[in-house]
């Protein structure tokens, strides 16, 4: 079992919480899984709209803002990240690492990249070799996305 506060998660928080609770921007601890061999994959909810407000986000939001944490915490926690995803309903994505899971840690990079896309001239990734449709990014609609995550930093553990 996974002490999720001694992490710096919000015990109450964690896990699969009511969506009509929920918000946003916030970050929050959805499962710490330990595997057979004692590593542990934490899965991370970044909530960006809340649910069912009619609040989502387009497509092209999500897509540029996935490329950006992707080249993020891929260049910024080598070995613990391990993915990005996208949630279906349009309102965040979802992040994977392993072994690491202190709240420090995780929000202190998120921030980094997010302040970093302020100064980034293109979207990563966003080309025919490296982008499945590498036409639907755009930059102006990331940056601003990420100004408004930042804005809210100091509620980012309050998901409900």
């Amino acid at each position: 079992m996974i002490d999720a506060s001694a992490l710096g998660w919000p015990a109450d928080l964690v896990g699969e919480l009511d969506h009509r609770r929920l918000k946003a921007p916030a970050v929050k601890l959805r499962s710490a899984t330990p595997g057979s061999k004692g590593d542990v994959v934490y899965a991370v909810d970044l909530r960006i709209r809340r649910p069912n407000a009619e609040e989502y986000l387009t497509d092209t939001e999500l897509h540029s803002v996935e490329h950006f944490l992707l080249e993020g915490f891929s260049r910024l926690l080598p070995g613990t990240f391990l993915s990005v995803g996208i949630m279906g309903c349009q309102t965040g994505l979802y992040l994977g690492f392993l072994n690491e899971g202190r709240v420090p840690v995780i929000l202190d990079t998120l921030a980094q990249i997010l302040e970093g896309m302020q100064q980034a001239t293109a979207v990563p990734y966003a080309n025919i070799e490296q982008c499945g449709r590498w036409r639907n990014h755009s930059l102006h609609d990331a940056q601003r996305v990420a100004r408004e995550i930042l804005a809210r930093r100091a509620d980012w553990l309050d998901a409900a």
